[in-house]
């Protein structure tokens, strides 16, 4: 996206050291579903209540200056501002990533116009089984197809953001991404899960080696035509090629949300600041990191790591034509190491075993305090 080039390049220029790449703006907490494996969402029913002014997100947006915004939550489409915000984004040309469970979205698809700055990004984490059971709450999967032709027949940009946990069977992700590519959303995006302290279920997240494990048996050989809305570099580093051993750069998807600037990441709160600058300025950056920081030990999330793939693509002629033949020749993978090796599965197609769970537990798995309306 030339967009993101230009940012990236501007910055190099200027020799900017740490600069954002996607703001990430939730304008709410709220959602209709409590998927168990979500640390967003687990607050008491006051703040449930609360919501961002459009003021709010336009002054952020201007803050940061990121290129890209995406609005997660909480589920987006329960904001009662949603169409303000998301014309206000546009007219600012800002490249929007609408990032919705879709339940919704049949209802609300007439509040939007298709753009080429917005996209509607589709959670959804596998096939219907299991998509269903990550969400806890069975039918939401036909649900979200239905909302994605529906999406897609109007004219709309469509994506899909896929969270991967322990127990995720790589041939069923290979044919979860071949279905949404015969579909014809525009790409697919896909990470693995961050281990939230407050979500419900501690039992699913994975470890740095069994993520580098899991995405070899599913990346290793892509199918053709799958297209993925993400760094091919960021895809290489989940599979734990030589030479990806990145570091992660909070900085690229800050956040701000009800409380303010959060510190340092999406991902981890510890602090608040009310400016942009403020935050860049008062965090100490240096802390953070799968080697320096306990809480980020087994963390590969793309909000963490994708600034940096991106930022190596456009930061340098190497990481350009890595680039380059990844997306032309496919992700770099000799099949020297046996992927087996660190993860008990000796062939990608193979399953990882899930912990067993009840699956008449899935209505509940993930109870939290949701039920609050505007």
């Amino acid at each position: 996206m030339w967009a993101v080039a230009s940012h990236v390049l501007k910055n190099k220029l200027t020799r900017k050291k740490r600069y954002p790449l996607v703001l990430m703006l939730e304008p709410l907490f709220r959602c209709n579903l409590a998927c168990a494996g979500c640390g967003k969402i687990q607050y008491p029913g006051h703040i449930l209540k609360q919501e961002l002014t459009p003021e709010q997100c336009f002054n952020a947006t201007d803050q940061c200056g990121a290129p890209i915004v995406s609005i997660p939550g909480g589920e987006p489409l329960m904001y009662s501002k949603i169409q303000e915000v998301v014309e206000g984004l546009v007219a600012r040309k800002k490249y929007i990533y609408l990032c919705t469970n879709a339940v919704l979205l049949k209802e609300k698809i007439d509040l939007f116009k298709p753009t080429k700055y917005l996209t509607f990004s589709i959670h959804m984490d596998g096939l219907e089984e299991e998509h269903d059971f990550a969400v806890c709450r069975e039918g939401v999967y036909k649900d979200a197809l239905e909302a994605i032709k529906l999406a897609l027949s109007r004219g709309f940009r469509v994506t899909t953001n896929t969270t991967l946990f322990e127990g995720a069977r790589p041939a069923r992700v290979r044919e979860f991404f071949d279905e949404m590519t015969a579909l014809g959303v525009e790409g697919m995006m896909v990470s693995p899960g961050y281990s939230y302290s407050k979500a419900p279920d501690q039992e699913s997240f994975l470890h740095r080696e069994r993520t580098r494990g899991l995405f070899r048996r599913i990346l290793a050989a892509p199918r053709k035509g799958w297209r993925f809305n993400q760094s091919p570099l960021f895809l290489e580093f989940l599979m734990g090629i030589e030479g990806r051993d990145y570091h992660c750069t909070p900085w690229g998807n800050p956040t701000y949300n009800l409380f303010g600037w959060q510190k340092p990441c999406y991902l981890l709160q510890e602090g608040y600041t009310e400016t942009f600058d403020e935050l860049m300025e008062t965090t100490d950056w240096d802390q953070y990191g799968h080697d320096k920081n306990e809480k980020c030990r087994d963390c590969m999330v793309h909000s963490g790591y994708e600034a940096t793939a991106v930022d190596q693509t456009f930061g340098s002629l190497r990481g350009f034509l890595a680039t380059v033949r990844a997306t032309l020749l496919g992700y770099r993978w000799s099949g020297d190491d046996d992927v087996g090796s660190s993860d008990g599965a000796a062939d990608r197609n193979e399953a990882v075993e899930p912990p067993a769970v009840d699956r008449t537990e899935a209505a509940s798995c993930g109870a939290a305090n949701t039920g609050t309306k505007a």
